[in-house]
């Protein structure tokens, strides 16, 4: 049995309709869709929503093939929905002399300590905040999977290094620091 898939997704206001193996929501941002595969059923009781196996069918994927495909699905539904709800949220910090980010529209522009400026365009979804120093940059969107993607794409183009602690992270990593060269005796 699986661990994740057993959990019930709390719906927190959520309006979710299920027809046969379709699961649609709506939430205050967004609206969608999910899919459910042939192995998997879902149900609505006391504003949560089950995932259980579907025991009807014959198919040719074994028990723990299931298993992963009910937590697999029990986890993408439940951050789909979340997402309807609030965006979730992702923030980066730029460290370095000179190192900066600009947005026009939907385009970011990235001065990293290279001989040309990065330009990096964002997909319709994913929202950006930038401060007024150009350095802590909070991205949002109702698609967690998205976000994830574009933040480590971003962080990609200078990722940090150990000795000075120049470059692009995440908010909440910490960087463990090398020492330097040390003059011998």
């Amino acid at each position: 049995m699986s661990k994740i898939g057993r959990k019930p997704i709390d719906l927190a206001g959520a309006k979710v309709t299920i027809k046969n193996n379709t699961v649609e929501y709506q939430g205050k941002v967004k609206s969608g869709t999910h899919i459910l595969p042939e192995q998997l059923k879902a149900y609505v009781e006391a504003d949560k929503l089950f995932i259980q196996k579907n025991d009807s069918g014959k198919h040719e994927l074994s028990d723990r093939e299931v298993n992963t495909l009910w937590g697999l699905h029990r986890a993408l539904i439940s951050n789909e929905i979340k997402g309807s709800q609030a965006p979730f949220e992702r923030k980066l910090e730029i460290n370095g002399l000179g190192f900066k980010a600009a947005l026009a529209g939907q385009k970011i522009t990235l001065t990293l300590g290279y001989t040309h400026k990065i330009d990096f365009e964002l997909p319709q979804d994913v929202t950006l905040e930038i401060d007024k120093t150009g350095q802590k940059l909070t991205f949002k969107s109702s698609d967690k999977e998205l976000v994830g993607f574009v933040t480590s794409q971003i962080r990609s183009f200078r990722p940090p290094e150990p000795y000075k602690g120049t470059g692009i992270k995440f908010a909440d990593e910490t960087i463990t620091r090398k020492a330097g060269k040390t003059k011998s005796s």
